[in-house]
Parts: C-alpha cells; structure tokens; sequence
C-alpha cells in the first residue's frame, strides 16, 4: 500500500508522468509478432550452433505442419500437404558469429570470426560465449586514444589483432569459467523497439527476420488452402558456405524453391545507388541478380503480378557480393525455379541492424498470396522451356 501511494504520488507530478506513462507501456505484454521477433532476434545461433533457434522454432513450426522431420546437419523440414507441386520455402537460422581459436597466458581468448564480418566493425564490441557452463559476457579491447600514435588513429584494425576480453587473468580464470576452443561466439544486442517509430533494432536480422517471416507465413497456410506440398525449411551454416540448404533441397526435392533472406537498403547517409536502391519502410524486395543466383525470370513476373494484384509495394534491386539460400535450391532436382524474398534491413553483418514493421507484414501478405497461386498448372509453366513454335 505505501509503494503504491508513493508511485502515484510520483505520477501525478506533471514532470514525471509521461515517464510513468512510458513505463507501465514498456511493461505491457507486446503483440504476438513482437514477441517472436524478439525471440528469435535475442537467440543465440552462430553456424554449427543454431540450437537455441531450432528450439524456438521446431515447435511452432511441428504445430502448424503435417510432419516435421530434419536433415543430417540440423535443418528443420516441415511439411504441409501431400500432394500438389513440392514449394519449398526456405530461411536459414544462423547468424554472423564466431569461435573461440584459443586462450592466452594472460587469460584472453582469440576468435575465429564465421561468415562475412567486416574489420571496421568488431572492436569495442560486446560478445557472448556460449561456454561449457553457460553464457559468459566478453568485449574485443580496442587500444586507447591516449597511447596509440597518431598515424594509427584512423587504421582499421585487423581481426587477427583483437581478442576477446572475458575479465579472466590466466588461463585457468578463463577455463574454470567454462571456456574452451571451439566455443561459439555470438553479438551481444539485445531486441530494442526503436522509439515507436515502427522500427525494430537487433542482432541477427540476417536471417532471422526470415525465419520469423516464414513462421507467420506457415501458420496462416496452415488454415487457409493451398493447392501444393509446402516444405517450410529453417536452414543451417549458410553464413559459412548455403551449406545446410544443399542438404535440406537434397531431401525436399523441390519443384519451386522460395529464399527469405534480410536485404540491403541504400537509404542511409554515404550509400551509392549502384550498390543497392532499396529502403526502410518501402515493401519487401526480390533479388534479380547476386552474386551466387540468377532469379527465375518467370517466377519474377509471378511474384510482380501477385504484389500488385494484392497492392504490396515491390522493390527490385540487384546486388553484388550476396549469396543466399535459393542458389543451392536452385542447383537442386535437376534445376529449380527459384527466387529470393528478402525484407529490407539497415546495417545487416554488424551487431546492430533494423527492421521495420510493416516491410516483414507485407512480405508475408505476398508469400502466403504468391504460395496460394502455386498450383500444378502455374509450376508446369514455371518449369516449360520448350522454346515457342513460330
């Protein structure tokens, strides 16, 4: 009773009830969709260690399927329907991360980075090692301003020369706290709702905001027809090579394969409209060209008539430097219609990268509408090359 009247006495002061305001909304639970793209964003999931994601994933997906079943290096295949054309929907579950190489005399530990980081952005990072005895908090050092000589001021440094900082002294203080080589290695930022704005930071975009797509998107054809065999797959070590899209396509056998990936965008300060034209905010995208697939052009039209016959704006773009999952599906079953759906994200391979809301509600308005319009009759077409009679 005391504490209750006392925090309402601190509200009715006019200073500080927009910050009672603000938190009794921080306290309210948020929607479904927020809640799993914060799940899925906060978990933990670097190549080879993506059992944290299959956790949150394989049961929500077991729920709206007709069988679940996985591949030998982890990929979750969840299918829906038994007959039709075989779809298979893909988004991979792992994220840029690390691994721990070794341990120094003095108790720091060397990384061995996975998939494509770039230097500029891991010094004076925060980093969790997912150790023997359970997560343990690190930060790649960076030299200090004071002593480091001024030709060195504006260098970036190499990742050979950072190492991860766990507070340890020796290395038996970083071992007894259950470190060891081989521990994955993941960015430590947490989820954070970007003031409102219908914008959402976090970790790990590339590709869980494809994963999350691919959840929404199963559970609404889970209760809605649809003439296919939809294979939703949730994909291993692709940051390391499309390694468990290969495996995963080699079981499906898909007759149309669908990527769902995180895009770029080019709408932030020192971009080039060459490298990329997409932006935050303005609709889900298709790759054209990357730099591991061409589009099926014929798939490209279908997903261009389903956009506009559903009012979803589409942006094109085509990207040098990419590669993605519908490249091994693509190679898959004698050759395979493929096309990348990717949601528009800002800062992706860094720690910190944002999505925005409405752009991943769009992208599954168009993939549940594009798999409704899959029916043998559209994939036959899809698949004909028989060059046209005169």
């Amino acid at each position: 009773m005391r504490s209750s009247t006392h925090l309402a006495l601190l509200c009715a002061a006019p200073l500080l009830a927009t910050l009672c305001s603000a938190s009794a909304a921080a306290q309210a639970p948020p929607d479904p969709t927020v809640r799993l793209l914060q799940q899925l964003a906060d978990a933990p999931g670097p190549p080879g260690a993506e059992e944290p994601v299959r956790a949150l994933m394989a049961p929500r997906m077991k729920a709206a399927s007709d069988r679940l079943q996985y591949d030998g290096l982890g990929s979750v295949i969840a299918q829906q329907g038994s007959t039709g054309p075989r779809i298979m929907v893909d988004a991979h579950m792992d994220e840029l991360g690390g691994m721990v190489r070794r341990i120094t005399p003095n108790g720091f530990l060397t990384m061995q980075m996975l998939g494509g980081w770039l230097d500029q952005a891991l010094p004076d990072q925060r980093w969790i090692i997912l150790g023997s005895k359970g997560p343990v908090h690190a930060v790649t050092g960076i030299r200090d301003i004071h002593v480091l000589p001024a030709d060195d001021r504006t260098k970036v440094f190499p990742r050979d020369s950072l190492m991860l900082d766990v507070g340890a002294h020796t290395t038996a203080e970083a071992a007894a706290l259950g470190l060891s080589p081989g521990d994955p290695v993941v960015p430590d930022a947490p989820f954070t709702d970007m003031n409102g704005t219908g914008n959402y930071l976090g970790k790990a975009w590339d590709d869980r905001i494809g994963c999350a797509a691919l959840i929404a998107a199963m559970e609404r054809t889970a209760q809605a027809p649809h003439p296919n065999q939809i294979f939703y797959v949730a994909t291993v070590q692709e940051e390391i090579g499309l390694r468990g899209a290969r495996t995963a396509a080699q079981l499906v056998k898909p007759d149309i394969g669908i990527a769902l990936e995180g895009g770029i965008v080019g709408d932030t300060p020192g971009s080039h409209p060459e490298e990329t034209q997409a932006t935050l905010g303005g609709g889900p995208g298709i790759f054209l060209y990357d730099s591991s697939a061409l589009a099926n052009r014929k798939v490209v039209a279908l997903v261009k008539k389903t956009a506009a016959a559903k009012n979803i704006p589409l942006q094109l773009d085509l990207v040098q430097g990419y590669g993605d999952d519908s490249a091994e599906m693509q190679l898959s079953n004698g050759g395979t219609p493929t096309v990348n759906i990717v949601v528009p994200v800002r800062y992706t391979h860094a720690h910190n990268g944002i999505v925005n809301r409405q752009d991943f509600d769009r992208t599954v308005d168009l993939l549940v509408a594009l798999l409704q319009s899959l029916d043998a009759t559209t994939v036959q077409q899809l698949r004909d090359f028989t060059p046209a009679t005169p």
